[in-house]
């Protein structure tokens, strides 16, 4: 198939990732043109996949629009409207026979509305105007990272045209570590909805080394919540490429998984259980149905109440985690999942379907 794959725009889709989404649209690209498709990326023009890409930017947006607070900004959101727009009109033009968008944008939704087989991909929580769009445009497929995701988009029964389709990753990128060094981990983006802060006041409570692993996003708010637990037991190890990465993490004996708010999915646990490392999990979000009997669950989402879920989580065969993985979250089930949803977007095409209700 020749696949228009739209990625979002903010960071650029090149390793080391900025996060998930970004690790996710890089490994789809590649995987998609290893299964013998024809794939360009609309992303940005810093981007580095391996596949043809139209820039819609020349740089990614946070390069130009680096202060967390201005990612609201209006100038912002109209610098965006407008490569999206690029994106479409060129799609628009001919060439491909399926789009997978995971731009998280309401803009490209209307390219179903032209008899465009499409694909959208729901990542990220149902922000109002991508909300309006998703429910009003007619045509398109939609895929959710998890179940918990499809009932916070859909909280009733989903239309057909939704599915779920877990994010993968390659187990051979992530070598299986038998034996752990009796050390905490965390891994992700240093934000606060992710909780890296709230890692540190664990170890910090319980005396236990920890490092933290992951591109700092806002070093003002890093410097503020997460540097002062920082110095003795507890450090921050960078942001690592992949390979790096893989080895400190199998180096480990638990990972903490702390998110906050309504987590989608959890790709950091997925890479972390790859290694055979155990997790000691907040109950949010996607996390029970991601990391299910390979970790442990705090009661509630405080320091305090993770310190039973690591010790029951140091108990965990390491093996178990790696099984759950390899069961449940490959790259190649992944692609063929999303390779049934292309294959059934293009059969819609024959027929109109309706708007989405919810």
């Amino acid at each position: 198939m020749r696949i228009a794959l739209l990625a979002p725009l903010r960071h650029p889709i090149r390793p080391p990732f900025m996060g998930g989404l970004e690790a996710h649209c890089w490994h789809l690209a590649r995987g998609l043109k290893a299964r013998g498709h024809q794939v360009t990326l609309f992303a940005s023009g810093d981007s580095d996949v391996g596949v043809p890409v139209f820039p819609v930017l020349r740089r990614h947006a946070r390069a130009d629009f680096p202060d967390p607070a201005r990612q609201g900004d209006a100038h912002l959101a109209a610098i965006l409207d407008a490569a999206m727009q690029r994106a479409c009109d060129r799609i628009a033009q001919g060439g491909f026979d399926v789009v997978h968008d995971a731009s998280q944008h309401p803009r490209p939704l209307a390219l179903a509305a032209r008899g465009q087989p499409c694909v959208t991909a729901l990542h990220g929580p149902p922000a109002p105007a991508l909300q309006r769009a998703t429910l009003d445009q007619p045509g398109p497929r939609f895929t959710l990272p998890s179940e918990h995701q499809r009932r916070v988009w859909w909280p009733g029964a989903a239309p057909a045209r939704v599915a779920v389709v877990h994010p993968g990753i390659d187990p051979g990128r992530w070598p299986f570590s038998p034996l752990g060094n009796g050390t905490l981990v965390w891994s992700g983006r240093m934000r606060p909805e992710k909780g890296p802060q709230l890692a540190a006041q664990t170890a910090a409570r319980l005396g236990m080394p920890l490092t933290l692993y992951g591109m700092v996003e806002d070093r003002a708010w890093f410097d503020g919540a997460v540097r002062p637990f920082l110095g003795g037991r507890i450090r921050y190890g960078g942001h690592l490429g992949q390979d790096d990465l893989a080895r400190a993490l199998g180096a480990a004996s638990v990972l903490l998984f702390t998110p906050v708010g309504d987590e989608p999915f959890g790709r950091a646990a997925v890479e972390a259980m790859a290694t055979g490392l155990p997790v000691a999990s907040f109950d949010q979000g996607a996390a029970r149905e991601v990391i299910g009997d390979a970790g442990a669950f705090a009661a509630d989402p405080l320091p305090q109440a993770l310190a039973p879920a690591i010790r029951q989580a140091l108990a965990i065969p390491r093996d178990r985690p790696r099984n759950r993985v390899e069961r449940l979250f490959t790259l190649s089930g992944m692609l063929q999942g999303y390779e049934a949803q292309y294959r059934a977007a293009i059969a819609d095409r024959a027929g109109a379907a309706p708007p989405l209700a919810r």
